[in-house]
């Protein structure tokens, strides 16, 4: 039987992000302003063809697929790279300490220049949508921020970790993972995130915050012709 993590994006659009999902019994994709996701129920060439259907000319799309699929004409492969799936084990509440304030609507401007400064990933106006953003502030500038995106079943993906490359070593991004952790396990839920495997600095982190790999995934980033 698959794992829900085997497939994150297809049952996070089934179950907790099902309010932010369209789709049919195949395919399954975030509403376009809050994100490129798309799930596919058994990542198949008809589930890429009702994925084609949906979407306009020039489109594009994010896949977290276990391994190589194939990929029907009408689709061009931007992009294709391993990506490590990291799951937090532990159980225990980390202390939560003071300093991150929760992210609204007004912080999204903010939000979107830190994104595209830092690319932790796609990030768009409607993103915001997936709740439970916290940032940290320095002379009124968003400096640091992360959040939680995919929710399948009881596990929930950290999201977004990002710092402003001047106020990188300071620990913002461990203060923020912590309450991120603290706040998921309040929920009976897991903590669970992707990360590039070249990216060194954030596995030590997250492996130092209590996270180990669970498996090497694929990113797909496809664009409709």
């Amino acid at each position: 039987m698959q794992h829900i993590l085997d497939n994150p994006i297809w049952y996070a659009l089934n179950t907790g992000n099902k309010k932010l999902s369209n789709g049919d019994n195949y395919v399954k994709y975030l509403k376009r302003e809050a994100g490129l996701f798309a799930g596919l129920r058994e990542n198949s060439s008809r589930d890429l063809f009702s994925l084609f259907e949906k979407t306009a000319l020039g489109d594009s799309m994010v896949l977290f697929v276990l391994s190589k699929i194939s990929v029907p004409r009408g689709w061009q492969i931007m992009m294709k790279k391993p990506l490590l799936q990291m799951v937090y084990l532990h159980k225990e509440l980390l202390m939560q300490r003071l300093g991150p304030v929760e992210l609204t609507e007004k912080n999204v401007p903010a939000m979107l220049s830190l994104t595209a400064l830092t690319e932790p990933g796609p990030f768009l106006p409607g993103t915001i949508e997936f709740g439970n953003y916290q940032g940290i502030f320095e002379g009124g500038e968003l400096i640091a921020m992360a959040g939680q995106r995919l929710q399948p079943y009881s596990y929930v993906e950290i999201s977004a970790v990002c710092t402003h490359p001047d106020y990188t070593g300071k620990g913002y991004a461990s203060l923020l993972i912590a309450n991120q952790i603290s706040n998921i396990l309040k929920r009976s839920c897991v903590p669970f995130l992707h990360v590039l495997p070249e990216n060194h600095a954030a596995l030590s982190l997250y492996r130092k915050l209590g996270f180990e790999v669970r498996k090497e995934m694929l990113c797909y980033v496809l664009r409709r012709l």
